[in-house]
């Protein structure tokens, strides 16, 4: 077959891309009165597209007037956010007349509006409670339907900071299992000054190939520093020993048996119990109400009574055991520094004891990697 002169593909391949620019370079070139009303035809998914094309596009995408006209028409249509913060500072703007809001003043409303309806709606639909755990039905699905994620942020003592997408997820019956393996990016464990967990509120868009706007709200701040005399070893394999830096918080760390320093970490593990778990994810009202404690009607010195405990044993995989206690009393000699001892189990009475079916164990994941530490598991008190 006969193939063109170098100097022929050559200059068709440089036609070719000069003509695949050509639109960019046409519509960059119209001025700004017809682009803006070109654009204001787009949805908002196309308008966050567009966005991301080049900086030019980046700025008209964001124009305040276009998501000005957006987010009144969405109200418009949604007439119960009128009690919305959104709705009154839209008011506020009004009467104040402002005249040149902030640069993506209006976008960042709409999709604050849109975070805070959806969010009010999903809620209702978390269900009754459940009459073992005392928890929401429905936390895990709610949680999904709202588009909520983590992200952990690993700071070193040098000031530099990554932020990790979890590597997995894994829910169980009252809480959620997280993992974060940074293929090597995690900095070395004595390097690290503290880790931050934030829960991430998705919104909904068809963006294929983009990440969906969010928002990210901060759930939980540990720092290295004042964990690390509290720090304990639970467990090892032959690839990791894992160390628990405080209740729901577990670091990997390679082992290198010929060594004693090891502090390259393999993953970053978090269990975030289903209490509140909506709430605080979302940032939305996260303090729990206070609740008095029931006093015995006939002797206030016999102590507290009334409370129901729920144990619950998982792997990160599946549940191993669960078990309710119920009618449960504390005395007040029992009550120190705000805390009461509740027993549920008898340690003299034997047949209150029940055997686990199986083997404990706590298998992990990193990369390409697995493994399987003996004799460990999570445990999730309600």
């Amino acid at each position: 077959m006969a193939t063109a002169p170098k100097a022929v593909r050559y200059r068709a391949l440089r036609t070719f891309k000069r003509a695949h620019k050509s639109p960019l370079i046409f519509l960059e070139r119209l001025p700004l009165e017809i682009l803006l009303k070109i654009l204001s035809y787009l949805d908002v998914s196309a308008l966050y597209t567009l966005s991301h094309v080049n900086k030019v596009f980046y700025q008209l995408a964001n124009d305040n007037v276009l998501w000005e006209k957006i987010h009144k028409a969405e109200h418009r249509r949604k007439r119960n956010l009128k009690c919305d913060c959104t709705y009154e500072l839209l008011q506020r703007m009004s009467r104040m007349e402002l005249e040149d809001p902030p640069e993506n003043f209006w976008k960042h409303q709409h999709f604050n509006s849109l975070i805070k309806y959806d969010t009010k709606t999903l809620k209702s639909n978390l269900g009754i409670l459940n009459r073992h755990t005392g928890l929401p039905s429905r936390t895990q699905q709610v949680l999904r339907n709202l588009r909520v994620t983590w992200e952990l942020t690993v700071s070193d003592k040098s000031g530099h900071k990554s932020t990790f997408e979890p590597s997995w997820c894994r829910f169980c019956e009252t809480s959620v299992s997280l993992s974060w393996s940074g293929g090597g990016q995690l900095s070395d464990y004595k390097k690290i000054s503290s880790l931050h967990l934030h829960g991430v509120r998705r919104i909904a868009l068809n963006l294929p190939g983009l990440k969906t706007p969010g928002r990210r709200f901060l759930m939980l701040k540990l720092d290295m520093q004042a964990v690390a005399e509290r720090m304990q070893i639970i467990g090892r394999d032959k690839l990791v020993e894992l160390k628990l830096l405080q209740p729901g918080i577990i670091i990997g760390v390679w082992r290198e048996i010929n060594s004693k320093d090891q502090s390259s970490v393999a993953f970053v593990m978090f269990t975030l119990h289903f209490h509140r778990l909506v709430e605080r994810s979302t940032n939305e009202n996260p303090l729990c109400p206070i609740l008095k404690p029931i006093c015995n009607d006939v002797d206030s010195e016999h102590g507290l009574y009334g409370y129901q405990l729920h144990v619950a044993l998982n792997d990160t995989t599946c549940d191993i055991m669960s078990e309710n206690f119920s009618q449960l009393f504390c005395r007040k000699a029992d009550i120190s520094d705000g805390l009461m001892r509740l027993s549920a189990i008898s340690r003299s009475n034997p047949s209150q004891h029940t055997r686990l079916s199986g083997s404990v164990s706590l298998p992990w994941s990193c990369e390409s990697l697995q493994g399987n530490v003996q004799n460990c598991c999570v445990l999730s008190l309600s």
